[in-house]
């Protein structure tokens, strides 16, 4: 089936709304809990980050994710749909005059469950794999979608009264479009990949705790061979190798927004050894703690 992309005045209207509504330089924070705002206006290389489960959609510029052997664009053309906490590589491209415009709408099981429960014609990609992130083409409706929740976002009452409904909408939109199998996954608690996305959520709120592959497992009700399997396709990752990514991120996060020293997030995230954080930061970010928090502090203020 042919997909009806967004027309040019409604990325337009997408963009201007934008280019209003978000500050700064990376994610920045809307009237509505659950979305939030991105801008670049640089040319970001490859770099680590990290998103929340969420549905991604850009109205100018371009992301390159990489996750092992996959790569994902999401930009005008295509939205990105994540749906556990995950560590990936990007690279962004914007710049001053057409810096990355978009947003971000986060997603819950809760909700999914609820939509799937008042949804009364069957996925046609039942038997689809659901896949902790991909993107693929939107279409005129969610683009449509994207557009009302940005025009809400400009009153608080609108964003208070309005933006609920608009944000079930846009799930509801993915629920039932290319993608609809990667959300149903997480309204399936007990399959492979529900099981997986429950412990990676426990991890991501709980990444200071000290984490071993057959407690992991068992929270999983997995032996450890096929945790680690499952576990391996969702995330492209050991088990122990995410759980130390997860650490490292939170840690760069500490350090550029609560202005923590090394040591001190070091501790915070549960390193008991600050020169092998150190080690370990280096050898993921590609530089120092101190060099790449203040690399990273210096750009939020230019952009600011």
């Amino acid at each position: 089936m042919a997909v009806n992309r967004p027309t040019l005045t409604t990325n337009t209207r997408m963009a201007s709304l934008l280019a209003d509504l978000a500050e700064g330089h990376g994610f920045s924070a809307s009237r509505l809990p659950g979305v939030k705002f991105m801008r670049s206006a640089t040319h970001v290389p490859p770099s680590p980050i990290t998103y929340e489960p969420s549905i991604v959609i850009v109205a100018q510029g371009r992301k390159t994710g990489r996750l092992g052997e996959k790569t994902f664009v999401y930009d005008a053309n295509n939205y990105l749909v994540l749906t556990a906490p995950l560590p990936f590589e990007c690279e962004t491209f914007g710049t001053p005059e057409n810096p990355l415009l978009g947003l971000s709408i986060a997603v819950t099981p809760a909700l999914v469950a609820e939509l799937l429960v008042q949804i009364e014609s069957a996925p046609a990609d039942n038997d689809a794999r659901p896949q902790a992130i991909e993107s693929a083409p939107i279409d005129d409706a969610l683009g449509n979608a994207a557009v009302r929740l940005l025009e809400c976002l400009h009153s608080a009452d609108d964003a208070r009264i309005l933006g609920p409904q608009i944000m079930r909408e846009i799930t509801y939109r993915v629920l039932t479009g290319p993608l609809g199998a990667n959300l149903r996954g997480l309204a399936a608690p007990q399959s492979h990949f529900g099981q997986i996305t429950r412990v990676l959520n426990r991890i991501h709120a709980d990444y200071a705790r000290t984490y071993d592959m057959e407690t992991l497992a068992r929270e999983a009700g997995m032996s450890v061979s096929t945790f680690h399997a499952h576990f391996k396709n969702v995330t492209a990752s050991s088990p122990l190798q995410y759980v130390k990514t997860i650490r490292l991120h939170k840690a760069r996060m500490l350090m550029v927004h609560d202005g923590l020293s090394a040591a001190g997030a070091a501790l915070q995230v549960g390193y008991e050894s600050a020169s092998q954080f150190s080690r370990e930061f280096k050898r993921h970010f590609g530089g120092a703690p101190a060099e790449i928090a203040t690399q990273l502090r210096a750009s939020l203020m230019r952009f600011a």
